[in-house]
């Protein structure tokens, strides 16, 4: 591949990543209703959800700030919506009182799998046709892309902050 092919290749994923984060926004992701009638998450609250979920038992506020790439004070309003909506309950961590570590409640965790459901319907939806093939290519590509995105970007966990 020439030099200018492999630009015109990287330019190509930027302008289709844009695109992407732009259908995540709220207002796209509010107009794909799930299937089940219930309502829609606010993506930034789903953020909350995503972070205390992949951290499993061991998350603070300071944890979902970093992962959303927002301050202090927004992750703690954010948090508080999630602690009000009954989704996350918030406990003193035993290894330090002065903490307080976030942990999804049931109605939290059956959120988050209902969330994940829809997600993967509307992903589903968007490669139908496609061949087998190419789902598990598409899939081995983009897992590895964000990886590497991450560690470019600088993210702790190898992935840049979800929204």
């Amino acid at each position: 591949m020439s030099e200018r092919e492999q630009q015109e290749a990287v330019a190509a994923v930027e302008r289709a990543m844009v695109a992407i984060r732009r259908s995540q926004s709220r207002r796209s992701l509010g107009r794909l209703a799930p299937p089940d009638g219930g309502p829609a998450v606010d993506p930034t609250l789903f953020g909350v959800l995503d972070t205390v979920e992949d951290r499993d038992g061991a998350c603070s506020v300071t944890d979902v700030a970093t992962a959303l790439g927002v301050d202090q004070p927004r992750a703690s309003r954010l948090v508080m919506r999630a602690v009000d909506e009954g989704w996350v309950a918030r406990a003193a961590d035993p290894a330090d009182a002065r903490r307080t570590l976030l942990g999804l409640t049931r109605a939290g965790r059956e959120q988050v799998d209902r969330t994940h459901r829809f997600r993967r319907q509307v992903f589903a939806r968007a490669m139908e046709g496609w061949p087998d093939a190419d789902r598990t290519e598409f899939a081995r590509l983009v897992t590895a892309f964000v990886a590497s995105l991450g560690r470019v970007a600088g993210g702790a966990d190898g992935a840049p902050g979800r929204s």
